[in-house]
């Protein structure tokens, strides 16, 4: 602080603030929300939210102008890429549970900023998600009646002609998100059991397509005289892979259920698990079957599976098909609706959104000013926008975010415990004169030396004093953020002298550097770019030299060791697996969704600077007046001196002597004494 002068002190407590972590409470299981969601409700939420239309869709589109039948191996590259960042999320939803998801986790590890900015790009995608699937079943439902409710709406009711604007008002895609939200707004058990009967009969309608569907396959679609296998080579089944990951996109539903659920310890990381293994399986079966029944060139991007059984002369089959189509969709509906207001309802709840949303009803134990105005936003933009509009915009918000926790996984899995000291213990002081709380350096060292062996005993032989040396040692040594022992012969000159978890937060950093720069080569470098081979392969083989080199730092400091909780297996590599990933499929998105993502942040930068900045908790409790702990100090000459010493909140104390009470006045030596 001294050496950067007094004028940007000013500069640096503005950075603390917007980088200022969330105190999580010592009983993360007290909640104003009602924990009743089990194992298997967790599991089917994030069924819901993961096969839904993409089931339907995606399946025949992927495979038709992007993979061919090897969109069976997109399905199953994308589920292992997926699990990468699904076993961050469960991580962070056992070790953390309560509502927020990604904006929980990032304000609990990287910073309140970047919390707000995460929670608000999810929020958008979201609404954006939620609007498309109404479009999308709106649209599924009037194709099976000819396209009536559309041509009745634009000859009697309205018709536009307007860029990204619906050519008509969607009254059945607003009509439904309104009336799902309204059961919403019941509680959690009556979304859950919903969820649980939508999920249910798209389930029976999957088993149904596999049976039925494995009977008519035909393994001619796959040889040579239709193509072949992977008609596109290793390159379409990676463009099919990129399309394939979004299908996965909802199982993040478990964790922001996380402050619902009876027992998130365990619920959460299997619920994902199963949730997870369950839509995957679903994936690569039905396009296994998809493209056995039919030659892949000839299916119909728009309603693959029932079109293939009514080229196979089973049309009532197609019947049976639409219905599992809407079931999924409603899942994928609910699953939204369930989400999003939790996640405002977090945010409100650290005063970094508008208050009003941060109230939860004392009969249903929701939200339920976030769930009705949330929804019936939702419902205005599946009103106007249009499906293509809608679906141009999604996937950055929920990309970042999926990055900012694999990255916070590796920070919180290396981050230096806290002391915390107990403010009520250290305000407490005897009025008798001889009473000192400080205790002797000989009755400290003896307790450290009795902490393993369970009895308290003064060390008597110059042994004991080296087993306390060793078994200090060992505790720095073993301490979370610093260098293993195996790693100070090689990298103990470089990395020794630095604090605990500093080089774990720059190699995060670095990570995250190189990861960009990796994936902008790969993405622009031959097109938008035309390097020259040798500077394209120069570039590949720096940044991916540091992108691994950071890893291979961050994994030789000691982590954390928690048996409680689930943890991500082989930290930091599947963490940094993840951010590899995600950054590559962002910057794989259209420049108007780029555009759409800066104009959101910078609106979000208004709201949180006009107020969450002001109203956050943290920032509150950190103008709360400073717990005092007075103690009392003997000096040489028999004097009592008491000093007043400030706990700061994070339990680290600055002493700092504010007064004294003499009895009697101490002398100048007394006060070097003191010193």
């Amino acid at each position: 602080m001294a050496t950067c002068g007094r004028g940007c002190i000013p500069a640096v407590r503005f950075c603390q603030r917007l980088n200022r972590l969330k105190t999580l409470d010592d009983d993360l299981m007290v909640t104003s929300m009602k924990r009743c969601l089990t194992m298997v409700d967790l599991a089917l939420l994030g069924v819901g939210g993961m096969v839904g239309s993409g089931l339907y869709v995606l399946t025949g589109t992927v495979a038709k102008d992007t993979a061919g039948p090897a969109v069976v191996l997109s399905f199953l590259i994308a589920g292992i890429a997926s699990l990468m960042a699904a076993l961050c999320y469960a991580e962070f939803g056992a070790r953390v549970p309560r509502t927020g998801s990604a904006y929980m986790f990032t304000y609990v590890s990287c910073g309140e900023i970047w919390a707000f900015l995460i929670g608000w790009n999810v929020v958008l995608e979201y609404m954006i998600g939620g609007a498309a699937v109404a479009r999308a079943w709106s649209g599924y439902l009037d194709s099976m009646f000819n396209h009536t409710i559309q041509n009745y709406t634009e000859n009697h009711i309205m018709k536009w002609n307007v860029p990204y604007i619906a050519h008509y008002p969607d009254l059945l895609a607003a009509g439904i998100l309104v009336v799902a939200t309204i059961f919403i707004t019941f509680g959690v058990r009556v979304s859950s059991w919903l969820n649980h009967i939508f999920s249910a009969v798209s389930l029976v309608v999957i088993l149904f397509i596999l049976v039925f569907g494995f009977v008519l396959a035909d393994p001619v679609n796959w040889s040579q005289k239709e193509g072949g296998f992977a008609p596109f080579g290793v390159s379409g089944v990676m463009a099919g892979t990129a399309t394939c990951f979004y299908a996965f996109v909802g199982f993040d539903v478990i964790a922001a259920s996380s402050e619902e659920a009876k027992n998130p310890q365990r619920a959460i990381p299997m619920a994902t698990a199963i949730s997870l293994c369950m839509a995957a399986t679903a994936y690569i079966l039905v396009s296994t079957v998809l493209t056995l029944m039919v030659p892949w060139h000839s299916l119909d991007p728009n309603s693959a599976l029932s079109d293939a059984f009514f080229r196979r002369g089973y049309s009532w089959a197609g019947y049976i098909v639409a219905v599992g189509s809407i079931c999924a969709m409603n899942t994928v509906l609910l699953s939204n609706l369930f989400s999003l207001p939790r996640i405002v309802y977090a945010m409100a709840e650290d005063g970094l959104f508008f208050a009003f949303f941060a109230k939860v009803n004392p009969v249903t134990k929701v939200p339920v000013n976030a769930i009705l105005v949330f929804g019936l936003l939702m419902a205005v933009m599946a009103l106007i926008f249009d499906l293509e509009a809608l679906v141009q915009f999604l996937s950055i918000g929920t990309l970042l975010a999926y990055t900012f926790v694999a990255a916070s996984v590796i920070v919180l899995r290396f981050q230096p415990e806290k002391e915390k000291t107990s403010s009520k213990a250290n305000s407490t002081t005897s009025p008798n004169p001889n009473y000192n709380p400080e205790p002797s350096p000989e009755a400290s060292e003896s307790q450290i030396i009795a902490q393993d062996s369970g009895e308290l005993k003064e060390y008597e032989s110059f042994s004991d004093k080296l087993q306390l040396v060793e078994m200090q040692k060992t505790r720095e040594r073993s301490a979370p953020g610093v260098l293993k022992a195996r790693w100070e012969p090689y990298l103990g000159r470089l990395l020794g002298n630095f604090e605990p978890g500093e080089v774990v937060a720059f190699s995060v950093l670095a990570v995250m550097v190189s990861s960009v720069s990796l994936c902008a080569v790969f993405v622009f470098g031959s097109n938008q770019l035309q390097l020259p081979t040798w500077s394209f392969a120069v570039l590949i083989v720096v940044f991916g030299s540091t992108f691994l080199l950071s890893l291979v730092v961050i994994y030789a400091h000691e982590p954390h060791i928690n048996t409680k909780t689930f943890q991500v297996p082989l930290v930091p590599f599947i963490p940094g697996a993840s951010i590899l990933m995600n950054v590559f499929l962002m910057l794989k998105l259209s420049p108007m969704t780029w555009i759409r993502f800066t104009v959101w942040v910078a609106a979000g930068l208004l709201v949180y600077f006009g107020y969450g900045i002001w109203h956050s908790k943290e920032g509150l409790r950190e103008l709360q007046p400073k717990d005092m702990a007075a103690r009392y100090v003997v000096l040489p000459s028999g004097s009592l001196v008491e000093t007043v010493q400030s706990v700061q909140p994070n339990g680290h104390g600055d002493a700092s002597a504010l007064h004294t009470t003499p009895s009697p006045a101490p002398s100048a030596e007394e006060q070097q004494a003191k010193r």
